[in-house]
């Protein structure tokens, strides 16, 4: 509904009027001024129709301020909304009273965890007891920092102008001066340098990304390989094998199986594996009709469902390969349940092998239908857009090596023979894998401008869950590797890049220095003031990277302090993750499927539409007795709850009694900081960032 002013209506309006689209609350402007008639005429006094001109420009400008001080108005009202009801979801969060450790599917070993959970509470009782000694000290005159101790103050008073309290605290100075500073402080310098290197690396991997752009380059195929492909007079349509793994994903896999089906290629020259490690009986009947609706359409398809489900995706995509038609294909795609291909994926992805047999992988970016929803899914978008434009795009184009994303590529099947297939040993088995075709010298080609849509998660729980997947993994993997990296024979610098850089820097060191430096260092310096940490490791480093990893996604600029809080907030999995995989501590080798919501993108589905409105029939719908069952089966699942996430708050209130010490100290930067950083582990603790249900 377009609104209306009166004072529109006012004076002789001859163009196309304003066109305002009105997204609740938000106005966007389609259209200002269309070409009125005088602009056609040729005037004989050219200073008319300049001074009409500028009327046009001013009244053009006046709207354009009216709609966006709307929209400003409209982003207050919702944010105000917003905080009004963190307050019944707070309160309806500590009533329900549920917690992570009740989870009874937890990916964490619960003795390991309760350890973990159990230092941090050791902290927080620390800080809260050192911050009440610290204001019975600071009101009774100790009001020295670091800066200006005055320990001759300690030494030169006489005891008896002293009560007990001053020679308790004096005594306390004089330890945590002498032997707890010293420590603190050197455990500070380091994570500071482990701190600096990455940021450096950061840094050049952005230079590189800029370089890349500057210069245009891009992997190009060989032109000959993309006209056979437009022609099909030289017959360049290669044998190729398409795999989806799935497991108990019935929300999306009438997305997958559809898009795949839909890819242009010609039909003798594919075949489409529907690989089902499912354990519901009703998912893996509605997956296996829907292939079979397909199949009578004419798509080369096949169902295959494991009974026994050794080794996860990988065991799956093992038990695959074994298959004996598998030897007439030449090339294998895999895209996991929720990865939508365009029709056109395989043409521009297939070309790049071409006269390149030392070409063993060849990846596209990943795009999200929903990265939109939450809060959390934009934080997600921000990190894997970096992820995929700056550190696979650079390290493809400059050294051919990144770390497989396990769906949305293609792989030589020569390259996974020589390589030694599928291995079960991790749960990573797409970077392993990538690990052992680099040492066997296959070079791999990222695609940055190849897009593939599918779902982020869109809860805490579950983005929770996927990323102790993803930094437990790579651990269990270094311990694998490592003998056969120093062995294997390939240039040192590349030995130097998958060691130091790709395992030691970019997975051990991040989520250690992350934690440790702003979760634990940073308050205890509040109350060791001895240690000090400078405002351009609390600050301004930090912003400068956080505004280098947000490049990637322009868009969500406004998301930069929200961004950097939310990094720090996730570094808790992290770090537990990354221990328990080095260490193989806990369930470090436990599999969980990543919860998805069944989001489909909406300009594929009117393509989709346009092209052929008969394949919207073709989507398995269940019979009356199959809906039955599906009903009562829903009523019997649990459901879903936000849950309260303990390690995260007890880390919260720690930081918030730090952020109250450093008041004392007048520290402004590491008060905000604290304070906000307190704040964003209290949202998350409270499962307030992601999808809400409950």
């Amino acid at each position: 509904m377009a609104p209306s002013f009166d004072w529109w209506a006012k004076g002789d309006h001859k163009g196309t009027p304003v066109v305002v689209k009105m997204d609740n609350p938000d106005w966007s402007m389609v259209e200002l001024e269309g070409p009125s008639e005088d602009d056609f005429l040729i005037g004989n006094n050219p200073t008319d129709t300049r001074a009409k001109a500028r009327g046009k420009n001013a009244k053009q400008l006046t709207w354009v301020l009216l709609l966006k001080a709307h929209r400003a108005a409209g982003c207050l009202t919702s944010v105000a909304s917003t905080l009004a009801s963190i307050g019944p979801a707070i309160r309806r969060r500590v009533a329900s009273g549920r917690t992570d450790t009740e989870s009874t599917s937890s990916f964490e070993n619960k003795t390991v965890k309760t350890r973990f959970y159990n230092c941090i509470k050791v902290f927080l009782w620390l800080s809260l007891l050192l911050l009440g000694f610290e204001i019975a000290a600071y009101y009774k005159g100790w009001h020295f920092r670091a800066s200006n101790l005055q320990l001759q103050y300690i030494f030169t008073a006489p005891f008896g102008v002293r009560d007990f309290f001053d020679w308790v605290y004096s005594n306390w100075v004089l330890i945590r001066v002498g032997f707890v500073a010293p420590p603190l402080q050197f455990l500070a310098n380091v994570c500071i340098v482990l701190f600096l290197i990455q940021s450096l690396d950061r840094l050049i991997l952005c230079l590189c990304c800029f370089w890349i752009r500057i210069k245009k380059i891009k992997p190009i195929p060989k032109e000959d390989a993309v006209a056979d492909l437009e022609t099909g007079e030289n017959g360049f349509f290669p044998m190729v094998l398409v795999q989806i793994p799935m497991c108990n994903e019935r929300e999306v896999y009438q997305h997958s199986i559809a898009a795949v089906c839909k890819l242009d290629w010609p039909k003798s020259k594919i075949l489409i594996q529907v690989l089902d490690d499912s354990d519901d009986p009703m998912t893996q009947l509605l997956i296996e009709e829907e292939v079979h609706k397909w199949q009578q359409v004419g798509a080369n398809i096949v169902y295959r469902h494991r009974v026994i489900r050794d080794g996860y995706k990988a065991g799956n995509l093992k038990s695959a390969m074994s298959c004996s038609y598998v030897k007439d294909y030449e090339f294998v795609a895999i895209f996991d349940a929720d990865f939508q291909p365009t029709h056109d994926f395989l043409k521009r992805t297939i070309p790049h092998f071409k006269d390149n047999e030392d070409v063993g992988l060849v990846q596209a970016r990943w795009s999200f239908v929903n990265k939109d929803e939450n809060l959390l899914t934009r934080l997600q978008n921000i990190n894997l857009s970096f992820h995929f434009e700056v550190e696979q795009q650079v390290n493809g184009v400059l050294i051919n090596f990144f770390g497989f994303n396990g769906t949305a590529g293609v792989w030589r099947i020569k390259a996974l023979e020589d390589s030694g297939g599928w291995l079960e040993r991790t749960t990573v088995e797409d970077m392993d894998i990538a690990v052992r075709a680099h040492l066997q010298g296959w070079k791999f080609v990222f695609l940055n401008d190849v897009e593939c849509q599918c779902e982020l998660p869109e809860s805490y729980e579950a983005y929770r869950k996927q990323q102790h997947r993803w930094h437990s993994g790579p651990m269990q993997l270094f311990r694998l590797c490592l003998p056969d990296i120093i062995h294997a024979k390939i240039s040192f610098w590349k030995k130097f890049n998958m060691i130091f850089l790709f395992f030691l820097l970019r997975k051990l060191i991040l989520p250690f220095y992350s934690f440790t430096l702003f979760c634990i260092i940073l308050p205890m310096t509040m109350f060791v003031p001895e240690a000090e940490l400078p405002a351009w490791v609390v600050c301004y480093v930090p912003a400068l990277m956080s505004s280098l990893n947000i490049l990637p996604a322009p868009k969500s600029f406004p998301f930069i302090v929200p961004y950097l809080l939310f990094e720090n907030t996730m570094s808790v999995t992290k770090f537990n993750a990354m221990i328990s995989g080095l260490f193989q501590l806990g369930n470090a080798y436990e599999w969980v499927v990543t919860k998805k919501s069944g989001r489909s993108s909406e300009g594929d589905l009117v393509s989709l539409i346009e092209k052929d409105p008969k394949h919207q029939l073709r989507r398995s719908e269940p019979d009356d007795e199959i809906k039955a069952e599906i009903l009562q089966e829903q009523k019997a699942r649990k459901k879903k709850h936000n849950r309260i996430y303990t390690k995260e708050l007890a880390l919260a209130f720690l930081l918030l009694t730090a952020s109250a010490r450093s008041l004392l100290s007048a520290q402004g930067i590491h008060f905000y900081f604290l304070l906000f950083q307190g704040i964003s582990f209290l949202l998350v603790g409270l499962d307030l960032i992601g999808e809400q249900v409950m």
